[in-house]
C-alpha cells in the first residue's frame, strides 16, 4: 500500500516570546497554544495517513439522539476511539453489538476539543466478511472482463407484459411485496411463481432449477429474481458464477431485485435491469394502471378532437362540393336558361311594347299630317270629289259630257248624279282685271 506524502499543515502566526541565552543574545521562541497544537496534529493525521482497514472487537457502543455512533475498537493490548456519523451508518444493514468483531474502513483523525486520538469510520461490517468481499470483487472483475455485464447485452423490458415470472421464496416477504405491487399497479398481468430457496446451501441448486424451468416453459414476458435484504452471507447465493451465467442465457429480460438499495450482488450486474428492492422490481416490470388510464383518456380526447376537426373539415368540403355540383347540375343550368329565356322574353315584350308605342305615335303623327294635306280633309269643309269611269277623278268640266253619270264623294258618303249641262269656265282675265 502506497502512503500519500504528508502535507505540511496550514499554520497561523503565534505569539513569539523573546529571551536571551547565556551570552545575552536575544532569542525568539515559537509558542503553541493547545488549540493550535491539536489542530495541526489533526491535520497531520488526516493528510498524512491514508484510509485504512482495521479489525477489532467493538465495545462501549453509544448511539445518541443525533444518530451518530460512538464506540471503541480493541484487541488484547490496546484500544482506539471511533466515530461513525449518521450519513455513513445509515447505509449499514446491521446494528453493532457489544463484543462483536468487526472490520472497518476508517480515516485517522483527532478530536480537537479533547485531544483524543480517534478513527472516523466510513464503512463497517462483521469480521470475516472481508474474505467474501474479496471473492466477490474477484468474480465481478473476471465476469466484467468477459463482457458478461456489457450494456449492449441488456434487453429492454416489455411495456405491457402479459405474464410476469417471479423466482423467489414462496414464503418470503419479498413475494408478498411483489404481488401487492403488481395487484395495485397492473392487475391484468398473470403472475407465474417459480419457487426456490434464496438462502443457504440449497439456494443455488434451487435457483438454477427454477431458472431452467422458466427458460424451458418460456411462458413469461419478463422474469424477476428477488429476495429481501440481509447480510452478505445471506445474499451469497446470488453471487454464484453459474447462476450469473444462467441469468445471462435466459430467453426473456431479467430484473434483479435482491436485498436493499445498498446491497449489490453479481446477479444485479448480469441482469438486464437492477432494482433496488423486490418492490422496486415489481414497479419496474408493471405499467401503472392509473398512468395508463390517464394516458388513454388523454389520447381519447386527442383522437376525438382530431376526428371532430376532420369531420368538420370533410363536412365543409362536402358542402362546397354540393354547392359546386348544384351550380353545374343540368337541372340548374336548365332553370338558369329558362329564367334567362323568361327574362329575355320579358325584355323583348317590353322592347316591343316600347317600340310599338313609338311607332304608333309616329304613325299617328304621320296620319295626322297626311290627313291635314289629304283631299279628304277638304270634304269636311263642304267640298266633294267627282269621279267618273271607275274612280277617275274629274278635275275640269271639259272632261264631262252632258247626260254622263258621275259619282260624288262627300264627307259622309257617296251619291250618283247625272250631268244635265256643262258650263264653260269664265275667263280668269275678266275676273281679275
Amino acid at each position: 500500500m502506497r502512503m500519500a506524502a504528508p502535507r505540511r499543515p496550514t499554520t497561523h502566526p503565534a505569539p513569539r516570546a523573546a529571551t536571551t541565552d547565556a551570552d545575552g543574545t536575544l532569542l525568539q521562541r515559537d509558542v503553541y497554544s493547545v488549540s493550535r497544537l491539536n489542530r495541526e496534529v489533526s491535520q497531520l493525521l488526516e493528510h498524512g495517513m491514508p484510509t485504512i482497514w482495521l479489525e477489532g472487537e467493538l465495545s462501549n457502543f453509544a448511539r445518541p439522539a443525533s444518530g451518530h455512533w460512538y464506540f471503541s475498537l480493541k484487541d488484547r493490548d490496546a484500544q482506539v476511539r471511533c466515530a461513525m456519523f449518521r450519513q455513513r451508518n445509515a447505509r449499514i444493514p446491521l446494528v453493532p453489538k457489544e463484543g462483536q468483531r468487526v472490520l472497518v474502513r476508517a480515516q485517522v483523525s483527532l478530536y480537537q476539543p479533547r485531544g483524543d486520538f480517534q478513527l472516523l469510520i466510513e464503512h463497517l461490517e462483521e469480521a470475516g466478511i472481508g474474505d467474501l468481499r474479496r471473492e466477490f470483487e474477484l468474480l465481478k472483475s473476471r465476469l466484467a472482463a468477459e463482457g458478461l455485464f456489457d450494456e449492449a447485452l441488456k434487453r429492454p423490458l416489455p411495456e405491457i407484459p402479459r405474464r410476469i415470472g417471479v423466482v423467489t421464496s414462496p414464503t418470503g416477504a419479498a413475494l408478498r411485496d411483489i404481488l401487492h405491487i403488481l395487484r395495485r399497479r397492473f392487475p391484468l398481468a398473470e403472475v407465474v411463481i417459480y419457487p426456490s430457496a434464496v438462502q443457504g446451501r440449497a439456494a443455488v441448486p434451487e435457483l438454477l432449477r427454477a431458472l431452467q424451468q422458466a427458460a424451458t416453459r418460456a411462458e413469461c414476458d419478463v422474469l424477476i429474481i428477488a429476495r429481501g435484504g440481509g447480510s452478505i452471507e445471506d445474499l451469497w447465493a446470488f453471487n454464484d458464477e453459474t447462476l450469473a451465467r444462467r441469468l445471462r442465457e435466459m430467453p426473456m429480460p431479467v430484473v434483479s431485485g435482491v436485498g436493499h438499495e445498498i446491497d449489490f450482488t453479481i446477479a444485479d450486474f448480469v441482469a438486464d435491469v437492477r432494482a433496488p428492492t423486490p418492490s422496486g422490481a415489481a414497479e419496474l416490470v408493471s405499467p401503472d394502471t392509473a398512468v395508463w388510464q390517464s394516458s388513454f383518456e388523454r389520447l381519447e380526447r386527442r383522437l376525438r378532437h382530431g376526428w371532430q376537426q376532420r369531420l368538420l373539415s370533410r363536412q365543409r368540403e362536402l358542402q362546397h362540393l354540393r354547392q359546386r355540383l348544384a351550380l353545374r347540375h343540368p337541372g340548374q343550368q336548365l332553370r338558369q336558361n329558362a329564367q334567362r329565356l323568361d327574362d329575355l322574353e320579358q325584355r323583348l315584350r317590353q322592347y316591343w311594347h316600347h317600340a310599338s308605342r313609338a311607332r304608333r305615335q309616329r304613325f299617328d303623327a304621320a296620319r295626322r299630317t297626311l290627313h291635314a294635306v289629304s283631299p279628304l280633309a277638304t270634304l269636311d269643309r263642304g267640298y266633294a270629289i267627282i269621279t267618273r269611269d271607275h274612280e277617275q277623278v274629274v278635275r275640269a268640266v271639259n272632261e264631262l259630257q252632258a247626260g254622263e253619270v258621275i259619282e260624288a264623294r262627300v264627307a259622309r258618303g257617296r251619291f250618283t248624279a247625272q250631268v244635265l249641262a256643262i258650263c264653260a269656265p269664265e275667263d280668269e282675265s275678266k275676273e281679275n282685271p
